[in-house]
């Protein structure tokens, strides 16, 4: 069962990444990383069942935040075109 889950989540992975290279917008790519990420973190799970490691999970959850971080990241670079403080432009409008 955990074998059968293992592959539907590859093959998903292998379809993301179809769908990351020919996004038409920058957000759709930006959403098939996170599922990406999501999918890893699942897969890193799976595969800790399938080899009796359940220490996998912790890798897992710590990938899962790194993902959530790195994605929050991606979209305010996207939107303020900076990861620091707001750009001065931005400051005036408020």
């Amino acid at each position: 069962m955990f074998l059968t889950a293992a592959i539907a989540l590859f093959v998903s992975m292998a379809l993301l990444l179809v769908r990351l290279y020919a996004g038409p917008i920058v957000y759709d790519r930006v959403l098939a990383a996170n599922l990406f990420g999501t999918l890893t973190v699942l897969f890193i799970a799976v595969l800790g069942f399938l080899t009796g490691r359940p220490d996998f999970l912790d890798i897992a959850l710590l990938y899962a935040l790194i993902n959530f971080v790195g994605t929050i990241a991606i979209l305010k670079f996207f939107r303020y075109r900076a990861l620091g403080d707001i750009p001065q432009i931005e400051r005036g409008r408020k």
